[in-house]
């Protein structure tokens, strides 16, 4: 279990001039900014969930990663990984995580694939049986079988976030720490990745925190959501309840043959907008206001349509919705000051 409580993370930096001089300066100035990165964050997470971590670029997932792995200490606040503290026991610690930087890589880099495997196996003093069961279980999930005896400077990017992956789990961790493990895959290797999570997740009840910037990972792996925007813990519980925060949106998409006149397509009194790009025709409502029954019925008696998709909202779309939406309360608190 992971229990962060009134987490703060602020980094110092010296202030430097510009120019040669200004550098020179610099060294003998005792003048510093600081940046909070984390703001008094408290989080809980129980034994086998898939938590999705997710916020703007800079909003602190990273640094709050690196505090639960024992790489930073905080500047105040505690994190417990399992009732200990990993930046005062990292040891122990690491003895029961796994952790995938999406930019960087804890395989060695001029030696053959399965060479870091091994080397990993005698650092985690995984035994033989585990480690053999192991390397079956990820071989099939992760296909790295086809590349297992190429050196990883090799590998191309799909290829080496497999190999990470798997690497991360030799040691069957408690808990995975995945920090943009997609990023810039394409969409068969994101698919592999995201079966391998929900597989360790199902068969061996692995703890999983995830930071992506793909909304498809939050959607397809997780049933909580946590949002940070600027330090801050902004939204906390289920992509259920967030997507109904904003109502039940959909969207349908006809190709319909007939040239339309948007002005008459109005019989729901402003409840429905349309959109229309030659003869695709695009429809958003809110169902819970309107059903679904009621539009299909209306526009099949008004239209030849040769094709139709449905599709809820994106939680991407809801994630740009919230921050909106905070964004504009922090608006209106500055005007009533």
């Amino acid at each position: 279990m992971i229990e962060i409580q009134n987490l703060v993370k602020v980094f110092k930096r010296p202030i430097r001039k510009s120019g040669l001089l200004g550098m020179f300066k610099t060294l003998f100035s005792r003048k510093y900014e600081t940046k909070t990165a984390v703001d008094h964050i408290s989080l809980k997470i129980n034994d086998g969930e898939i938590v999705g971590y997710i916020g703007s670029n800079g909003a602190g997932k990273s640094t709050t990663i690196k505090m639960m792995c024992g790489i930073l200490t905080p500047t105040s606040g505690t994190v417990w990984i399992d009732g200990v503290e990993p930046y005062k026991k990292r040891r122990k610690v690491v003895q029961n995580i796994g952790v995938v930087f999406g930019q960087k890589t804890q395989l060695w880099w001029d030696i053959p694939l399965i060479e870091s495997f091994k080397v990993l196996k005698e650092i985690y003093q995984v035994n033989d049986e585990d480690y053999t069961e192991r390397m079956e279980f990820l071989c099939q999930i992760l296909g790295i079988d086809e590349f297992i005896n190429q050196p990883v400077r090799t590998l191309s990017l799909g290829q080496r976030m497999r190999a990470d992956l798997a690497a991360s789990w030799i040691h069957n961790p408690k808990i995975l720490f995945l920090d943009e493990p997609t990023i810039g895959l394409d969409v068969f290797v994101k698919d592999k990745i995201r079966q391998a999570i929900k597989i360790m997740n199902q068969k061996y009840h692995t703890t999983v925190l995830l930071t992506t910037h793909d909304m498809q990972d939050i959607e397809n792996l997780c049933s909580r959501v946590v949002i940070l925007e600027q330090g801050k813990i902004i939204y906390d519980d289920s992509i259920t309840k967030i997507k109904n925060k904003f109502g039940n949106i959909k969207t349908m998409t006809l190709k319909v043959k007939e040239n339309l006149d948007l002005n008459a397509l109005n019989p729901f009194e402003n409840k429905v907008s349309y959109t229309l790009n030659q003869n695709d025709l695009t429809i958003t409502f809110d169902a819970d206001q309107i059903s679904i029954e009621t539009v299909m019925s209306y526009l099949l008696n008004q239209f030849s349509i040769t094709d139709i998709n449905i599709k809820g909202i994106g939680i991407e779309e809801v994630v740009k919705n919230l921050l909106a939406l905070e964004e504009q309360e922090k608006n209106q608190h500055v005007q009533e000051i």
